[in-house]
């Protein structure tokens, strides 16, 4: 990874990181040290595939699971903290990734999708956002570094943010907005949203109820008046 993009990386971490330390220090107390490389190419050979690098370099500055193991007979997630990401659920450390992943990739295989174009799960897809039982989350994308999100009985979406980096820049700004008023709490919907909320329902988008809308049903409902 090129220096650039390390520094960009971190800024937008550290910004998450500010937050946090200002307006949530128990969350921020929460959040791991530096993560260990050989544990990263542990979790990646029991996963059979290789991070990619926006995905490794976070790990290894701040693995908010760094030291810890989930409890036998624990839920499926139970390290993930919550209070970080404005749309809901539970940022996962290298641990929980590890799990939420397994347990995905074993469901698509013993039950798998009716569509083959279209699973309920992809091998390339890496957990990095979940509630506790796995139904819903964010996703980095291995083969494209894009950052996507999937919701049980909806379709996934594949390519919300361009890359980690910039869904991190995106729960920083929605942190920051919420901290200075431009925003009533984060993960709560904005009011303006809710009328493209409805267009898209009503042209056969899936959207969630709370959480960023992907930007190009924004331009097809713009494009649309």
């Amino acid at each position: 990874m090129d220096h650039q993009r390390a520094g960009d990386g971190r800024q937008a971490w550290d910004r998450v990181s500010a937050w946090l330390e200002q307006n949530a220090p128990d969350v921020f107390a929460d959040l791991g040290g530096p993560g260990s490389k050989a544990d990263v190419c542990e979790a990646e050979r029991r996963m059979a595939l290789r991070l990619p690098q926006q995905l490794r370099w976070w790990l290894l500055a701040s693995d908010i699971n760094a030291g810890q193991q989930p409890l036998a007979g624990s839920s499926l997630v139970t390290l993930g903290i919550p209070g970080i990401i404005p749309s809901g659920g539970l940022l996962l450390g290298l641990a929980d990734i590890e799990r939420v992943y397994l347990h995905k990739m074993g469901m698509e295989q013993i039950a798998p999708s009716g569509d083959p174009d279209c699973p309920s799960w992809r091998r390339e897809w890496v957990p990095i956002v979940s509630d506790r039982d796995g139904f819903s989350g964010k996703f980095v994308n291995t083969r494209t570094g894009t950052v996507g999100a999937w919701s049980e009985g909806m379709s996934p979406e594949d390519s919300e943010y361009a890359s980690l980096f910039a869904f991190f820049q995106d729960v920083a700004d929605q942190l920051w907005g919420a901290s200075s008023g431009d925003r009533r709490e984060p993960g709560r919907p904005l009011p303006e949203d809710e009328p493209l909320r409805l267009w898209a329902r009503a042209s056969g988008y899936l959207v969630n109820d709370r959480g960023r809308i992907p930007a190009a049903i924004r331009e097809a409902y713009e494009a649309s008046r």
